[in-house]
Parts: structure tokens; sequence; C-alpha cells
């Protein structure tokens, strides 16, 4: 199978998705930059992390105009599956892919150390080889990490269950105290209503390879992956 990775002016998280992904056997993962517009033969589609245009009006708010993401739509829209880490989940809500926003951390300042997710659901492509209620240990690190939305969208993605994963302790408890940036029900990623896009701002790929410290990451991957290929053999 064929994963596009897009590269924005200031993606910086685009080769380790790569690398990560290519570690799965079978898959080839390509660079597509910015400037394309087609995403023709690709089976799924990754926006990675980093500061796409420098993050210097609001982040994701420019790369949501990048030529590729009428592409990224389009793919969408087919039910290829697409998948936005940190950055890359702050642009899929710019582009209104995913629903609600994410805003300046609470306390202003920018998080990076690892932290605990619990899964909320593995009814999804991008979590079904993991287990309801399995915690995992994901890296973050970001400035703009505090998922809202209007009481009325937030209470549409519970009632669909569209939460996927939320920040949570050690033991696996959703507390105020293991929340990095005060997302609204410490919300960490979310998928679209047809389940086939997924924001999520931890980033996996700095946990897929043992020498990394953990392989937490892989299991999202390994969801996603599994879905690709059992579309492709029916």
């Amino acid at each position: 199978m064929k994963v596009a990775v897009i590269q924005f002016p200031g993606s910086n998280c685009d080769t380790d998705c790569q690398a990560a992904l290519a570690s799965f056997p079978g898959v080839q993962a390509e660079i597509v930059w910015h400037k394309e517009t087609s995403l023709a033969g690709y089976d799924a589609v990754v926006l990675p992390g980093g500061f796409s245009y420098g993050d210097y009006l609001r982040c994701g708010s420019i790369a949501r105009f990048s030529p590729i993401m009428g592409a990224v739509r389009v793919a969408a829209d087919s039910g290829v599956l697409v998948l936005g880490i940190c950055n890359g989940f702050q642009i899929l809500c710019e582009a209104g892919l995913l629903p609600g926003t994410l805003m300046r951390n609470n306390g202003l300042l920018f998080r990076c150390e690892r932290l605990q997710l619990r899964v909320e659901n593995t009814d999804s492509p991008f979590t079904s080889m993991l287990h309801q209620g399995q915690v995992l240990d994901i890296p973050i690190a970001h400035g703009e990490g505090n998922y809202f939305a209007d009481p009325e969208t937030l209470a549409q993605i519970e009632a669909n269950n569209q939460i996927l994963v939320r920040y949570c302790d050690a033991s696996g408890n959703v507390t105020p105290e293991a929340n990095p940036n005060g997302s609204l029900g410490n919300i960490a990623g979310i998928c679209s209503h047809g389940r086939n896009v997924f924001g999520l701002m931890p980033h996996p790929e700095r946990v897929c390879d043992p020498i990394l410290g953990g392989i937490d990451g892989r299991g999202i991957f390994q969801s996603m992956i599994e879905a690709v290929q059992k579309t492709k053999a029916k």
C-alpha cells in the first residue's frame, strides 16, 4: 500500500512519519509536496506535525489553502483514510474536515513531554487494533492543543463516539490533572462523522521503535494499515 505524507513549508515531522510507516511490511510511504494537486494512487494520507507556514497567523490557517488540500478533501470525501498529527490535526480542523478547533494551551506554555492516553473507542480504522480502555504512552509537543467545540458540536461528537482518545493518568483515569492543555473533556483525538479522518495531538510516530523509548504509537498505524489492506482485499 502507498501512503502520502504531506509536506508543508515548516513541516518537521514528515520524515519521522515516513520512517514510522515504512517500518511496516508492505508499506510504501512517500513525501508529497504541498503544491501538488493530486493524491491519485495513494491508499491513505498523513498530515504530519510541525509549524506549517510558521503558524504565524494561527496554526494550520494558511496550510488549509495549500493546493494539496483540495486533493486531501477529495480523498477524504471518497473514504480514503486521512490521519492528521498535531499540526496536521490543526490543519484538518481549519479545513473543516474535523469539527472544532485547537486553541492556545491553557497557561500559554508549549508542552513537550510524554503523557498517557486512554483509548475511548475501537470502532474506527485508526484504533481497531487497540483495546477499549488501553492506556498508551505517547509524547506531545505543542503550544495550541487545547481542543474546543461549541456545546452542540461537542454533544454530537460524544453521541457519535467520535472521541477516540483522551488524556489520562497512568492508571487510565481521566482527570483534570492529566489534561496538559485545557482540552474540553481531556480530548486528545477525534475522528470525523464518517470515521475515516482522524486528528490526534500526540505524536505516535515518535514511539514506533524501541530505540525511541517505546512502541505504543504502532497500534494506531497498524490499525490504519489493516483497514486499508482489508478494503483492498475486497
